[in-house]
C-alpha cells in the first residue's frame, strides 16, 4: 500500500490541526501515526477514512488522488474498515445484528449472504457465543472485537484503528492488540494511531511522527524508534517508553 500527502492543511476554528503536511510512504503494509495528544494524529487518520476533508492539499492512495466531494467520499468510506476507540456498535442490537446491519443495508447482501459472512466470522473469531448478547453484556474487548469483525465483513481495501484500545484495561488491551497482529500476520493492509510503543513498533512496518500539526519525522519503524533524528521524537520516546 502507498500514501501521499501534499501539503494537507486542516484547520477547526481557531486551532489548526494540520499545517501543510507533505510525506510520501510507499510500500507498507501496517502504517503506524504516532505523536503527542493534539499534534494531529487523529485528523490526519480521518482525511484517509474520508471522514474528515482537507481545505488544502490533496492525498493519493496507491497512486489515485482522493476525491474530496461528497459523492466520491460516500463510496471511499465503505470501501474502508474502520475502528474506532468507542466501539460505535448499536446499543439495542445483538453483537450480530451490529455485524450484520451493514452489510445489508449499506452493502447490499441478502440476508442469506449476510448472515452465513457473519457466521463465519464469528466462528473463526471465536465470538460465537457472544453472538446474541448486546453491547452492554459485553467485556470492552469483545466489543472491541466485534467492532473490528464489523470493519473485516465488508471486505475493506484496508483497515484503520484510531486508538483501538484507549478505553480498555490491561488485560483487554492485550486481548485486542492481539486480535490486530494475527489481522496483520494475514496480510491486511492496516493505519494504526496508537498512544501503545511497544505495539507499534512490533506491528508496524513504517511510523509517521507527528506534532504541532506537521509530520516531523517518518521512516521504517524499526529505525524510527531505535534511531529517532528529531529532537522532538527522541523526547516523545524518552518519556513514553521510560516506564
Amino acid at each position: 500500500m502507498r500514501l501521499e500527502f501534499r501539503a494537507i492543511s486542516k484547520q477547526f476554528g481557531q486551532h489548526q490541526a494540520l499545517r501543510d503536511v507533505s510525506v510520501s510512504v510507499a510500500e507498507f503494509q501496517s502504517l503506524a501515526i504516532i505523536g503527542p495528544s493534539g499534534g494531529g494524529k487523529t485528523t490526519l487518520l480521518r482525511i484517509v477514512a474520508g471522514l474528515e476533508t482537507p481545505e488544502a492539499g490533496y492525498l493519493s492512495i496507491d497512486d489515485a488522488r482522493v476525491d474530496f466531494s461528497e459523492a466520491s467520499l460516500l463510496l471511499h468510506r465503505r470501501r474502508i474498515g474502520t475502528v474506532f476507540q468507542a466501539y460505535n456498535l448499536f446499543p439495542h442490537l445483538t453483537a450480530r445484528e451490529n455485524v450484520l446491519l451493514p452489510l445489508v443495508v449499506v452493502h447490499g447482501l441478502s440476508r442469506i449472504e449476510a448472515n452465513e459472512t457473519v457466521d463465519a466470522l464469528f466462528e473463526r473469531f471465536q465470538l460465537s457465543r457472544h453472538a446474541d448478547r448486546r453491547p452492554a453484556e459485553l467485556s470492552g474487548g469483545q466489543q472491541q472485537r466485534v467492532a473490528i469483525v464489523r470493519a473485516i465483513a465488508i471486505k475493506p481495501r484496508f483497515l484503520i484503528f484510531d486508538e483501538p484500545t484507549s478505553a480498555l484495561d490491561p488485560e483487554m488491551t492485550a486481548e485486542v492488540l492481539d486480535f490486530i497482529a494475527e489481522l496483520r500476520g494475514e496480510g491486511r493492509d492496516l493505519i494504526i494511531v496508537t498512544h501503545n510503543m511497544g505495539f507499534a513498533r512490533e506491528v508496524s512496518d513504517h511510523c509517521l511522527f507527528i506534532a504541532e500539526g506537521q509530520v516531523l519525522e517518518e521512516g521504517r519503524s524499526s529505525e524510527l524508534f531505535s534511531r529517532p533524528r528529531n529532537p522532538l521524537l527522541a523526547n516523545f520516546l524518552a518519556k513514553v517508553l521510560r516506564y
